[in-house]
């Protein structure tokens, strides 16, 4: 997992409400388990149409958005289902970013074991935020995670808060897996322990 300390990007602005894991990535796009090449059909059923061309106005079909990395989102991200498949679509387009006022507690923690930063901001804060989104490229969002500050286009900066453990993981680009494999030494030391004082097991 790459580290994550600050992102200046475009952000995108989908003000819509309860935004779930399956309009993030329909279910018919499950079936593999690599974390890659599931960008291609994030918010696939709002991107295209039957035919697979296009939708002109969704946000992310629009050019100041096709590169973005941050997403200003409407209340309540990433409800429904618990599919990780969600985060690994945004973070497989670009987006390491989503800021909201809430999130579903499953979806929130899976964007840190995979990367993302989900930030919660207060509703006069995120409709702000979205006002700037709007501009497209003329207006830049710098996220610093180590100070826990959005600075907004004209310079006024947006703080939010963050547990510090999920903050120090993203900082270090360290994932569940990584997590345990910096406790390799005393796993291996208490593993021979184990065949010393319990051979039978």
């Amino acid at each position: 997992m790459e580290k994550f300390s600050t992102l200046e990007g475009i952000a995108a602005p989908l003000p819509l409400i309860n935004i779930d894991t399956d309009m993030i990535i329909p279910k018919q796009f499950l079936k593999t388990i690599k974390r890659s090449g599931l960008g291609k059909n994030l918010f696939d059923e709002m991107r295209f149409n039957q035919d697979g061309s296009e939708v002109p106005s969704f946000v992310l079909n629009k050019k100041p958005y096709r590169q973005s990395k941050i997403i200003v989102a409407g209340d309540n991200f990433g409800c429904g289902s618990s599919r990780e498949h969600a985060p690994w679509a945004l973070l497989d387009f670009g987006i390491k970013v989503v800021i909201s006022t809430s999130f579903a507690d499953i979806f929130y923690n899976n964007c840190f074991k995979n990367g993302i930063l989900p930030i919660i901001v207060p509703t006069e804060d995120r409709d702000n935020l979205l006002d700037d989104a709007e501009k497209g490229s003329n207006a830049r969002l710098t996220v610093n995670l180590e100070m826990q500050e959005i600075r907004r286009p004209d310079g006024s900066v947006v703080s939010f808060d963050i547990d510090p453990f999920k903050k120090q993981c993203l900082l270090d680009g360290l994932d569940d897996i990584a997590l345990s494999l910096e406790k390799e030494k005393s796993i291996a030391e208490f593993e021979e322990r184990q065949k010393s004082c319990r051979p039978w097991v």
